[in-house]
């Protein structure tokens, strides 16, 4: 009995010293300034207005690498919504954003229908194809449930790969881009406010859901399943939303990246992508949106630093994660410690 009581001890103590590093109470004491959502939307503002006038000041090269980042935050959040908020482990995401591209190529090259008219369209498969793949597989555990959207995301690349109207392996070329208040998109610096525009908005409505009753739904189900069901929620059907709501979010980022490259191809839409979106949101903080918004920054901008080094670069960019990952496990935006 002694024995237990001293390596009950000896964990509580080591917890404790755990909890009172300084640099993870420095975190803490910054969570709860955040978390005021005066403060959260006064920083949020201030930021907003800093990246609307860096297109002034800065240089092409910039803006494509930040268009990129925000196309990585929309995806990211998507992403985020199932695995982060619902515990559901996902590795076939690129297929949602290829249903988006290839719903807005299809329509524009074939059909010649308007850029914005594409947008509802895109919006529809992309919940049909939630409904697909999420209906029949979203009462299996994780592990199951992990295999099943690999699979997915392997069908959906394949089927682009082979069908004539997704333009088989050369894909859809000369995809037009639309215009704007009479305007033609055209410059990198349209995509970089039109990207940002959407990344704000999946920040928004991201913050909106995490607050929300279904929300909350989500994380009593990420955290115990089977508490969350005797609590009568519906476990299923909030899986299945997230699952919705999340594929939406790349479709929408699908559709716009198909008309600012003008050509997409299967190969666009590698496992190595869906990954990369994982890789993100786990390294930012699974269930944290400020979190998954730096992963998605550091997964882009951190590549690019190393540009420079040629072959090497991906080794360099892997072993800055893997270092990372060892001392920050619980991603760069942790849960905070309470």
């Amino acid at each position: 009995m002694k024995d237990k009581q001293t390596c009950l001890q000896t964990a509580v103590d080591k917890k404790a010293k755990k909890v009172n590093n300084p640099f993870v109470e420095l975190i803490d004491r910054f969570y709860v300034l955040f978390d005021n959502k005066k403060v959260r939307y006064s920083v949020l503002a201030a930021a907003l207005a800093v990246l609307l006038y860096l297109p002034m000041r800065t240089s092409m090269y910039f803006m494509e690498v930040m268009t990129n980042v925000w196309f990585h935050v929309v995806v990211c959040l998507g992403l985020n919504i199932i695995v982060g908020f619902a515990g559901l482990l996902s590795l076939g995401y690129a297929a949602f954003f290829a249903v988006g591209a290839y719903t807005t190529g299809i329509l524009i090259l074939h059909y010649g229908v308007s850029f914005w008219l594409t947008l509802p369209v895109s919006v529809l498969m992309a919940i049909i194809a939630g409904l697909a793949i999420g209906g029949p597989t979203l009462k299996l555990r994780s592990d199951y449930l992990a295999i099943v959207t690999l699979g997915f995301g392997e069908i959906t690349r394949l089927a682009a790969r082979n069908l004539d109207i997704t333009g088989r392996a050369t894909g859809l070329v000369g995809i037009e881009r639309p215009t704007l208040f009479g305007m033609a998109m055209v410059k990198i610096n349209h995509f970089y406010y039109a990207f940002l525009v959407l990344a704000v908005l999946a920040i928004f409505i991201s913050y909106r859901l995490q607050d929300s009753r279904l929300g909350r739904a989500w994380k009593c189900i990420r955290e115990d399943e089977d508490a969350a069901e005797a609590m009568g929620i519906n476990v299923v059907a909030a899986r299945l939303l997230a699952f919705i709501i999340g594929s939406v979010f790349g479709a929408l980022a699908g559709s716009f990246m198909a008309i600012k490259m003008t050509a997409i191809s299967p190969e666009s839409f590698l496992f190595t992508q869906s990954v990369m979106i994982l890789l993100a949101v786990v390294l930012g903080g699974m269930g944290k949106i400020p979190g998954v918004v730096l992963g998605a920054l550091a997964v882009v901008v951190f590549p690019e630093v190393f540009r420079g080094i040629g072959k090497y670069r991906m080794l360099i960019f892997g072993a800055v994660l893997l270092v990372l990952m060892i001392y920050r496990p619980q991603g760069l935006w942790p849960e905070r410690h309470t």
